[in-house]
Formats: C-alpha cells, sequence, structure tokens
C-alpha cells in the first residue's frame, strides 16, 4: 500500500499549483469579461441600473480570486506545519515565508492596485453613462465605494493570514484531534 502521507503531500503541492494556475487565469478571463461589458454598455448608450453589471462582474471576480488565494495560502500553511515542521525540514513552504518576511517584494498577490483602478474607471464610465441621472450616480457612488472598502479589507486581511493560519495549524498539531 503507498504512504498515504506522501500522497496527501503530492495532492496538496498539485492543489496549490492548480489554484495558483486558476486564480491568475480567472482575473485575466474577469478582467475581459468586465471590460467588454464597459465598452459594450458606452456603445450601446444604455443607462440605469445595467451600469452596474460590470461592477457586479469585476467585484465577483475579485470575491473569486480572494477565495481561491485564501485556500491556497491555507494549504500551503498545512503543508508547512503538518509536513515540513512535523519532519523537523526547511521546505518551500517556510523558504517561501521567510523570504518575503525579510525580502519584501511590494508585489500583491490579490491585484489590489489593477482592480481599484478597473474601480475609478468603471466609476467613470457609469457617470458618463448616467449624466442627468443624479439617484444612479448616488448609487453608483456607493456600490463602487463599498467595493473599493472590500479590497482594502481583504487586502489587509490578506496581510495576516499566513501568520494566522500558520499559528492555528500549530496549535492544532500540538492538541489531540476532536472526535
Amino acid at each position: 500500500m503507498p504512504d498515504l502521507s506522501e500522497l496527501e503531500y503530492q495532492a496538496l503541492r498539485a492543489t496549490i499549483r492548480e489554484r495558483g494556475t486558476f486564480r491568475v487565469c480567472t482575473i485575466l478571463v474577469g478582467l475581459a469579461a468586465w471590460g467588454a461589458l464597459s465598452l459594450g454598455l458606452v456603445m450601446s448608450d444604455l443607462a440605469g441600473g445595467v451600469t452596474m453589471v460590470p461592477l457586479v462582474v469585476l467585484a465577483g471576480t475579485f470575491e473569486i480570486s480572494f477565495f481561491v488565494h485564501t485556500g491556497v495560502e491555507r494549504v500551503g500553511r498545512y503543508v508547512q506545519v503538518f509536513y515540513e515542521e512535523a519532519r523537523s525540514m526547511t521546505g518551500w513552504e517556510t523558504v517561501a515565508m521567510n523570504y518575503g518576511g525579510r525580502f519584501p517584494s511590494g508585489l500583491d498577490p490579490l491585484f489590489t492596485g489593477v482592480f481599484a483602478s478597473a474601480t475609478v474607471v468603471d466609476f467613470a464610465s457609469a457617470i458618463v453613462l448616467t449624466t442627468g441621472r443624479p439617484g444612479w450616480v448616488a448609487i453608483s457612488f456607493i456600490a463602487h465605494l463599498v467595493f473599493a472598502w472590500r479590497l482594502a479589507v481583504a487586502r489587509r486581511a490578506s496581510a495576516g493570514q499566513r501568520a494566522l493560519d500558520l499559528e492555528r495549524f500549530r496549535a492544532l498539531r500540538s492538541q489531540p484531534p476532536l472526535h
């Protein structure tokens, strides 16, 4: 019978790889869909509530990306605690976490700068489409502001996620399992 621990480790590493690729592809497709919808709205001269559709696509793309990123990070911390630390070895997850702490690159794995820029562009196009309709401008402004707030909250949560997950997995490893 194969070593279940080794099989699990391989499956977890594959999960990290596949979800990382999926996340970047999702962002690319989501931004393309958002751009196409926005351009289509401007070209069709539609107004009103339909101007919120591109923002919903943008927000949905971000939420999917954030969800997958969070899951990948969590799997990475699990691998770090239950495979690397449990075997007193230093592997990719430990090195990657230490590297990021020592040499911050300024890279944003959530692409919040890209999403924030798209939000500004989206709001500008919504203003153009809803000119003369102050109610829709106000609703659009509030919706875009809420999404910008969500980006900031997600980025803040993501910044502390590795350390928090590491602490939680270490606590789980040191306690007997619940039945």
